[in-house]
């Protein structure tokens, strides 16, 4: 009824267009959709394991407040040690895969994708590999995906939080995890990967 200057609304009229091009509404709301899982939730994620990990272990927000790491370094490091999407089911493979270990994926075999495991992979990145360390020189991973696949919102994803995280621990430096040490109960989810509160105590 009101559009304004925002993706939703530039994507309703497109839907509305008459130039052949347009959306159907099944386009639109899977397109909202996909906006609202893919582009809300894993940047919830991404700033929630962040947080979490910054506030568990404070060596490592020393290191930012020290000036030996940077918030390019905390984002890169949450998204190799604690991926926002754990895992995306299913491909299958259309023909036989060999893969450089020798394992072969046959023709018609399901694949899963495991970007949280692919960062801690201890061959890329050491024995440690399951200890976050924003001063970690390699800092490879797939929370993105790769090639082709790659996510087309990783910019904004990473924009999003390098404008959060200094703007969150400069409004409040004693910024502390209510919950102690205790786990925290993760998102019920195979794909999701981020916990389903975050209770914190703002001084």
């Amino acid at each position: 009824e009101r559009p304004g200057d925002d993706l939703t609304s530039g994507l309703i009229a497109v839907r509305d267009e008459e130039s052949g091009s347009k959306l159907s509404e099944k386009e639109l709301t899977d397109t909202l959709a996909l906006f609202l899982s893919a582009g809300h939730e894993t940047t919830v994620n991404l700033l929630d394991n962040a947080i979490h990990a910054l506030l568990t272990r404070p060596e490592q927000l020393e290191h930012v407040r020290a000036g030996r790491a940077t918030w390019e370094d905390v984002i890169e490091e949450t998204l190799r040690h604690s991926a926002p999407v754990a895992n995306l089911p299913l491909r299958y493979a259309v023909e036989d895969i060999e893969l450089d270990s020798g394992v072969v994926l046959r023709k018609g075999d399901a694949i899963l994708a495991a970007y949280a495991a692919a960062g801690r992979d201890p061959e890329v990145h050491g024995e440690d590999a399951d200890r976050f360390d924003v001063t970690r020189q390699l800092k490879s991973h797939l929370a993105f995906g790769h090639g082709v696949h790659l996510c087309v919102g990783a910019p904004l994803g990473r924009l999003e939080a390098a404008i959060a995280l200094p703007a969150l621990f400069d409004r409040f430096p004693g910024l502390t995890l209510a919950s102690g040490r205790e786990p925290l109960e993760p998102v019920e989810s195979f794909i999701s990967n981020g916990h389903r509160t975050l209770p914190a105590r703002l001084s």
